[in-house]
């Protein structure tokens, strides 16, 4: 489609084929898998692929970023220019430069060597004690955790280990947050219709403690571990006739949710629930309590 005789309207511009654009900026994909087009982010120096657009669906995510959307919200980004200089330099009238403040690469930090030791019946009064603060009954976290010793640095820990499919441990205690070797995804399948995700493991059993009556089949349940990994459970997810997303309500997770909303009218996005609080967790602690009150008194 060729929008270079008139000017573009912001619906047109959202209409071009994102592969087509990102080839005419020198962007070509790193791989190709049906209609996922990976490549390595325009919008930031990195060494593996994160950006991928579904040309189908002609919309964008970069997983680095947590951010995605439509042409023009990739375009305003990556030219750092606003929507009316972009409007004019797809229809010929205006040139922008190159983009500038692309993030600099980050060099991978050293490993944390987690090495685990052992994993036990959750049974320290410290961890026992975190559980409750988090309002996560006991019986419950026994049900799908264990107490896990691990060594980092050449020092001895403890703490509160949730397993994933490929056997590494999320670790978590009052003081430290940790994974071991290897990182993935957390699946329950119960051959469920419908199957819930998490993005960490206290939300999980908050749900689990909050739904603790119904059925324990009643659901399927992903636990992301990290919404980098939200690629990885698509496979999982959307064998579901529907996905409901309890992800957290920063801007990572939000993102997350819309990407996941622009796929497939499966995804139902179960934020608004605790709309007011950080994630279901978060929620779950503060019920009951007072609202915080804003004691500014308001300019007349």
């Amino acid at each position: 489609m060729d929008f270079r005789n008139n000017r573009l309207t912001v619906s047109e511009a959202k209409e071009m084929d994102m592969v087509r654009f990102l080839s005419d900026l020198g962007h070509e994909p790193s791989k190709i898998r049906n209609n996922d087009y990976w490549y390595l982010s325009p919008l930031r120096d990195e060494k593996t692929p994160s950006f991928k657009v579904n040309r189908k669906l002609n919309r964008w995510y970069d997983h680095g970023l947590g951010k995605g959307g439509n042409l023009v919200d990739f375009a305003i980004l990556y030219h750092g220019c606003t929507v009316a200089e972009l409007l004019q330099n797809l229809s010929g009238n205006f040139s922008l430069q190159k983009p500038v403040n692309r993030q600099p690469l980050q060099e991978s930090e050293p490993e944390n060597r987690i090495k685990i030791l052992g994993d036990f019946v959750l049974s320290s009064y410290a961890l026992l004690r975190y559980l409750e603060q988090r309002r996560i009954p006991i019986d419950i976290a026994d049900r799908y955790c264990r107490e896990v010793r691990y060594e980092l640095n050449e020092k001895v820990y403890y703490g509160i280990g949730f397993k994933n499919d490929l056997g590494g441990f999320e670790i978590r205690n009052p003081y430290f947050k940790a994974s071991s070797s290897p990182k993935g995804i957390t699946t329950f399948d119960n051959s469920a219709n419908e199957v819930v995700v998490f993005e960490g493991f206290t939300d999980f059993l908050s749900f689990r403690a909050v739904h603790k009556h119904e059925p324990e089949d009643r659901f399927d349940f992903v636990v992301l571990n990290s919404v980098s990994f939200f690629e990885t459970a698509r496979l999982f997810m959307e064998k579901h006739n529907t996905i409901s997303l309890y992800l957290d309500r920063d801007t990572t997770g939000q993102n997350c949710s819309r990407y996941a909303l622009s796929l497939s009218s499966k995804y139902k996005d179960e934020s608004s629930l605790y709309q007011n609080h950080k994630d279901f967790n978060d929620w779950v602690v503060n019920i009951g309590k007072p609202q915080k009150k804003n004691h500014k008194q308001k300019l007349r």
